[in-house]
């Protein structure tokens, strides 16, 4: 296994960095202020102007829609494992370097989708848009009624009426759909709840100003709100053509794999990066404070804190970059067991090393005055996030018993 960048990863990785350090570092503070000033207005979910500066300056940089893989955009020519390195400079400043260079999910797992399974005129009502940058999207999956962990509980019915469907359910932490740029959801229901378990549910393009779609709420995390949204969604007798299916009828399974893939690998270097900026922070809080006669780096404990994390956040990256590796050379079938793994381990190891990181700061740690506290409740999320740690561990052990058991 190389895990060494090709050189075009490598000189995206330098232009890149380069960018992070001369514009999205600097713009973090201008964020906080002009989010802050839309929150006072009433206009939480309104997308600060810096958004939109830094995407262009990224698009006239060539910094932009590098998440697809090579088979999809040969002009960049990036390998997933190449990607991966890109994805964890990105998370080292999750709310804005991901958007800047139009990497952010939900829009990326969606884009794959429309990619790989839209019609000619849904990948130009909507591909080419996100692609654009000028609109945002959702995926709307989870729902409230049900435990989400086995999506085979999904219960929203998507019957059909002659040239359309009907929809009817609940949904919730939809993410991003609060934003006013989401334009569209793609919603997984039942249009066959009699079929074979896995063979029930389609994928439909919801337009987010359909009659009978109503955003009920945003939901909160750890007490914060994020931006673009984490909401609660209604459906009632929302109707859409039977064209706005994506793939084919109760294919859903399927087509949610090929959306989770790669994009878990993107979760997880991104969550990476912020792990690599909290030990950053960690090593420099160190080395600026004195307690008890010496500096806290000199304290016997605060040198394990930073010994674990660094050890952690390498085996952390090195699994993550197998899997991507394993799924540039055979497929994401063949990586299945490795990207339940990373799902598992990587959430688990930055929320440890964010932990830390608090800890250090005393009670600044879990102030607004850095930004840990912040950080790790979205790290903490991920542990819920495309299906719960219990899951893909349940999955990692099926695979690793099925020679004992015959299956």
């Amino acid at each position: 296994m190389d895990f060494e960048p090709s050189a075009k990863a490598q000189e995206y990785i330098d232009r890149l960095t380069e960018f992070m350090d001369s514009h999205v570092y600097p713009a973090e503070p201008v964020y906080e202020t002009q989010r802050a000033e839309l929150v006072a207005a009433g206009q939480p979910h309104q997308v600060p102007p810096i958004v939109e500066d830094l995407k262009r300056e990224a698009r006239s940089r060539g910094l932009w829609n590098l998440f697809l893989p090579d088979a999809q955009d040969p002009a960049h020519g990036l390998s997933v494992t190449d990607y991966a390195s890109l994805a964890e400079i990105t998370g080292r400043s999750p709310h804005l370097a991901p958007e800047a260079i139009n990497c952010a999910a939900p829009d990326t797992g969606n884009m794959e989708l429309l990619h790989l399974f839209g019609t000619d005129e849904q990948k130009k009502t909507w591909l080419e848009p996100l692609l654009d940058g000028q609109i945002r999207s959702c995926f709307g999956m989870t729902e409230p009624d049900v435990a989400s962990s086995d999506a085979r509980n999904i219960s929203t019915s998507v019957v059909r009426d002659g040239d359309d469907y009907v929809i009817n359910g609940r949904k919730w932490w939809t993410s991003g759909a609060a934003d006013p740029r989401c334009k569209v959801m793609i919603l997984m229901g039942k249009t066959d709840p009699d079929g074979h378990p896995y063979a029930q549910q389609s994928m439909v393009l919801v337009p987010m100003d359909s009659p009978g779609l109503e955003v009920v709420r945003d939901l909160s995390v750890f007490g914060y709100h994020d931006q673009h949204g984490h909401c609660e969604i209604r459906l009632t007798d929302v109707r859409v053509p039977v064209t706005n299916r994506l793939g084919p009828e109760n294919s859903a399974f399927a087509l949610a794999q090929q959306r989770l893939g790669p994009g878990r690998i993107h979760h997880c270097m991104r969550a990476i990066g912020m792990a690599e900026r909290a030990l950053d922070a960690m090593c420099r809080r160190a080395v600026s404070r004195v307690a008890f006669g010496k500096e806290l780096a000199r304290q016997g404990v605060v040198q394990q804190w930073i010994a674990e994390s660094r050890m952690a956040i390498e085996q952390a990256r090195l699994l993550t970059l197998k899997t991507a590796w394993l799924i540039d050379k055979k497929g994401f079938q063949s990586a299945r067991s490795e990207v339940a793994a990373i799902k598992v381990v990587v959430p688990q190891m930055a929320t440890s090393v964010l932990d830390k990181a608090i800890q250090l700061h005393g009670g600044g740690g879990v102030s607004g005055d850095f930004p840990l506290a912040r950080a790790y409740a979205g790290l903490r999320t991920l542990r819920l996030a495309d299906g719960p740690d219990e899951v893909h561990v349940m999955s990692v052990a099926r695979t690793e018993l099925a020679p004992y058991l015959g299956k």
